[in-house]
């Protein structure tokens, strides 16, 4: 076995913010205010983690909530980590026309040697951005699902065939927005013969009071899981989960 390594998935909802305040003086007003503060908040969670490999999930690149800063290169750079990221909108959306909302993506950013990348695009929905990124013995996929069933359920077929051209055991985490429950994924963890690594089906939204498991981690039999915690941190409407896994040499 190689060295265990470590994965934190987080959506952190552009650095905005959680809780009552979010919504005051009316609701959503959290969407639009300065982001450093909490953005630096959970910086400082994730140096405590000491991940190898981050996923995240809803990252401003550089609007006027950050102050023209991309959220991901700047923890990046804080850790002294590689960053990949891209906008979670079509390419030829016109979402990426918009003021703030063509800002706004998903990352990585890892410790980790990146062998190959690649930006895919759902057919279906508003956010269809899909980061693939392969490492020396396995993929990891990162994706951020519609909130509409039947066009998670067309995103989750698009991403089943993206598997045909992996040859190494894979992880695919994110906000899978399951608002229908686990069961939404039953059929797409079946015809990849994936497992969740959340065993105990621990809820992960909201974070002020979890009652939903929107945020998944699913992996290979080939990968171990030998820790999986859902995390009570509330810098954001959703809790961070940090894994644990190996990937024997021989899988490949």
């Amino acid at each position: 076995m190689n060295t265990p390594v470590k994965f934190l998935l987080y959506n952190i909802r552009y650095g905005t913010g959680a809780g009552m305040a979010y919504h005051l003086p009316f609701p959503f007003t959290g969407y639009f205010r300065y982001s450093q503060r909490n953005t630096a908040r959970i910086l400082s969670f994730i140096k405590k983690e000491c991940p190898d490999i981050i996923g995240l999930v809803e990252v401003d690149e550089g609007s006027y909530r950050s102050r023209s800063i991309n959220q991901a290169q700047w923890i990046a750079q804080e850790l002294g980590y590689e960053h990949v990221y891209q906008s979670k909108y079509g390419e030829s959306s016109l979402v990426r026309r918009l003021p703030v909302l063509n800002r706004q993506g998903n990352a990585f950013i890892t410790n980790r040697s990146i062998e190959a990348r690649q930006f895919h695009f759902f057919d279906t929905g508003i956010k269809r951005l899909v980061i693939e990124l392969e490492f020396d013995t396995f993929v990891v996929f990162l994706v951020h699902l519609s909130l509409k069933y039947r066009h998670r359920q067309r995103q989750l077929a698009d991403l089943h065939s993206l598997f045909a051209s992996v040859d190494k055991p894979m992880i695919v985490a994110g906000d899978f927005n399951a608002f229908w429950g686990y069961h939404e994924l039953k059929l797409f963890m079946a015809a990849g013969n994936l497992l969740n690594a959340n065993n105990d089906n621990e809820p992960t939204f909201p974070s002020r009071s979890p009652k939903r498991q929107l945020d998944f981690v699913l992996h290979s039999p080939e990968i171990t899981m030998s820790r999986f915690a859902v995390c009570p941190v509330k810098f954001s409407d959703h809790c961070p989960i940090v894994c644990e896994f190996d990937v024997p040499d021989n899988t490949r």
